[in-house]
């Protein structure tokens, strides 16, 4: 065997490709991704014009993705986990290439919709990513590798905001899906060349049952959280879906304790570092989402209303780039603290941020510097906490359990955001004055942001300490032997 080749999970050898190379490749993928979950909120009233829509149909093109998203998350990364994540990012990008395609060429409202549920597929990019990194890179560079991609899913959220402004200004809504197209076709094509074939993976199978009990579940958790609002919120429908909701997710972990071959091993969910990082990205999320739909509106509303700033679709996006660079310089630096301190310290640190940041939005927004400064702050801390929070999860489970394990974390936080975006839009619409929100109600849901970081940061306290190089003595005790 040569120096070129590596031992392989079967005995054989595998090339070996540049770390550097394979890294740019999955970031580059998951970029792809990201963008698509924000590109099209700002294009929403645009496209709901243009096929005459309702109100209840329009929120469907964002519903349909992200429920597709969080049922397909966790199994993606299960497959990837059973027949290697190379070729499982493989077959999502193609899926998400579909999916981008029929969007961009649809001409009736329910295409649109389809294009977007099966666009939600690419969601498991990321626990993918996240288990190829772990897989290929040298241990001293897993910490700040996996920060860096898990910053891109905040990253590509505000740049999307930013971008889709000057698209929908300057071309139609169709560009939204051509642009993330070409990229995902060349991530594609780089992906074949540049990510090798997985060296671990864990024959089984999927346990049907539990992915169907797991779907249902999740669909009717979500479908009542996301339609509350057309619905009300103390509905029949919005509560017996809910429950329903429950009850089936209920009836899921039963399954997959007494399963040999779960989708999720409920015995991994238990362990301490898991659950408690789990139930911080939940509160995370919630102020995140809830932030990033409200200030683009804060902005927009009229200079009359004595609180908002006027601001046109593009300079409403600019607003949210001091985010985007926050969260690009906090990933930048994620791992070198981690090494030194531990992750749960920076996951602390960034709760607090997040909190400071939110109970400015509530009293300090009457300048534009103001939302600059608090964007920017709320950057740095969703840069410092996607980071911890994928480390901590990654450094509590086997190397087995990567792709599954990230893939749940991704999922809560998702149902995080859809909470705190359901709040956020259950208060706006609830006190409206002249035709638009008061600022008592704006001010109302930084406030509810606010009290969810700071949840978050009191939930991260419970998360056990860790030595300062956790992770990668736990990803060298338990990586493939190399030759």
């Amino acid at each position: 065997m040569t120096g070129a080749d590596v031992a392989d999970d079967a005995g054989g050898t595998r090339a070996r490709v540049n770390p550097r190379m394979t890294l740019a490749v999955v970031a580059f993928a998951a970029l792809g991704y990201s963008l698509l979950q924000s590109l099209v909120i700002p294009a929403l009233p645009d496209i709901q014009h243009r096929f005459g829509a309702s109100q209840g149909t329009i929120a469907w093109v964002m519903t349909g993705y992200l429920l597709s998203a969080a049922v397909a998350t966790p199994i993606v990364g299960r497959l990837g986990d059973m027949f290697g994540k190379d070729r499982m990012l493989r077959v999502v990008l193609v899926v998400l290439i579909a999916g981008t395609l029929l969007s961009a060429l649809a001409s009736s409202i329910g295409v649109l919709i389809l294009g977007r549920v099966i666009q939600g597929v690419g969601g498991g990019v990321f626990p993918l990513a996240y288990g190829i990194v772990r897989d290929e890179l040298p241990p001293k560079k897993i910490p700040g590798s996996l920060g860096f991609l898990s910053s891109l899913l905040g990253i590509g959220s505000a740049v999307g905001l930013v971008l889709a402004g000057v698209i929908v200004e300057q071309l139609n809504y169709h560009w939204l899906f051509w642009v993330p197209f070409g990229m995902t076709v060349l991530a594609l094509i780089a992906a074949w060349l540049w990510v090798p074939p997985s060296p671990v993976k864990v024959p089984g199978r999927i346990n049907w049952a539990a992915a169907a009990l797991m779907s249902f579940g999740l669909s009717a958790a979500l479908i009542a959280v996301t339609q509350s609002d057309s619905w009300g919120v103390g509905s029949p429908k919005t509560l017996g879906l809910f429950a329903f909701g429950l009850l089936l997710m209920a009836s899921w972990v039963q399954v997959e304790l007494r399963s040999d071959t779960p989708v999720i091993d409920m015995h991994m969910m238990r362990l301490r570092g898991v659950w408690t990082t789990n139930l911080v990205a939940v509160l995370y999320g919630v102020g995140m989402y809830a932030s990033f739909l409200v200030t683009p509106m804060l902005v927009q509303e009229p200079t009359s209303t004595g609180y908002g700033f006027g601001s046109s679709i593009v300079e409403a996006g600019m607003y949210q780039a001091p985010a985007a660079l926050g969260m690009f310089f906090a990933g930048q630096f994620a791992g070198a603290i981690e090494r030194r301190v531990g992750s749960k310290p920076p996951l602390l640190l960034a709760c607090v941020l997040a909190t400071i940041a939110f109970v400015m939005f509530a009293t300090m927004r009457s300048e534009p510097w103001e939302i600059y400064v608090a964007n920017t702050i709320v950057g740095l801390a969703l840069g410092l906490a996607f980071a911890a929070m994928v480390n901590l999860i990654v450094q509590n489970v086997r190397q087995d359990q990567t792709g599954a394990a990230s893939g749940v974390n991704t999922v809560v936080r998702m149902l995080g955001g859809a909470i705190g975006a359901q709040v956020a839009a259950t208060i706006l619409t609830t006190s409206v004055a002249g035709g638009s929100p008061t600022e008592g109600a704006f001010t109302l849901v930084y406030v509810v942001c606010a009290i969810a970081a700071l949840g978050a940061a009191l939930a991260a306290l419970l998360i056990p300490s860790s030595a300062r190089r956790a992770i990668t003595s736990r990803v060298v005790s338990s990586a493939p032997e190399r030759a």
